[in-house]
């Protein structure tokens, strides 16, 4: 089975997450799409993050009715700081049935060269990478032939912007998977 690896702290997950990986699960040559919800981003501040469980529970409940969209929590109990090379390998060494891709945005293509073994992540999957409108330089991959840029829908939507919005007790309803939504209003997060 092919699987894309969506990773992201998805604090919250919103529509626009879940219309690229659909996207994705029904328009590429990807099995599933797995939301690997990461525990702590060492680009990202803990202290912004809501607890692991929580947004795992969110990514969960987003993608139930969505059969080739999974929730994974794949890295929670891995080592922290986490990296994806290390999860990488945890994947292949416990599912070693499972081809791994990468999806990610066209803005964090432009510093994949920073990430921690990234020349052997390349060596050894695929990259899918979504079209982003804010941020995007040339990029020195963008003939490297692992790397696919996929015609999606663009989505601009941020969870920073959500979370803004529900503190500026905006109705950002619409942007969130209504389970989600009711997730976040029950617990009364992000006020």
């Amino acid at each position: 089975m092919k699987v894309g690896l969506y990773f992201g702290t998805f604090n919250p997950i919103h529509v626009g997450h879940l219309t690229i990986a659909n996207h994705l699960a029904e328009y590429s040559d990807l099995d599933q799409v797995w939301f690997v919800v990461t525990p702590h981003s060492p680009f990202k501040k803990k202290s912004t993050l809501l607890d692991n469980h929580h947004r795992y529970q969110m990514v969960d409940r987003a993608v139930e009715l969505y059969p080739k969209l999974k929730a994974s929590d794949i890295e929670f109990n891995l080592p922290q700081p986490n990296y994806t090379i290390n999860t990488l390998v945890y994947l292949e060494e416990k599912y070693p049935d499972n081809e791994y891709a990468l999806i990610m945005g066209e803005d964090n293509l432009n510093s994949f060269h920073k990430w921690k073994n990234y020349e052997q992540i390349l060596e050894r999957h695929h990259i899918y990478v979504y079209p982003r409108i804010s941020n995007v330089k040339k990029n020195i991959f963008k003939d490297h032939k692992k790397i696919h840029h996929i015609n999606a829908p663009i989505m601009e939507l941020s969870s920073t912007f959500i979370r803004t919005g529900i503190k500026e007790k905006k109705n950002i309803r619409p942007m969130l998977p209504e389970n989600v939504w009711q997730y976040l209003d029950e617990m009364n997060f992000y006020k």
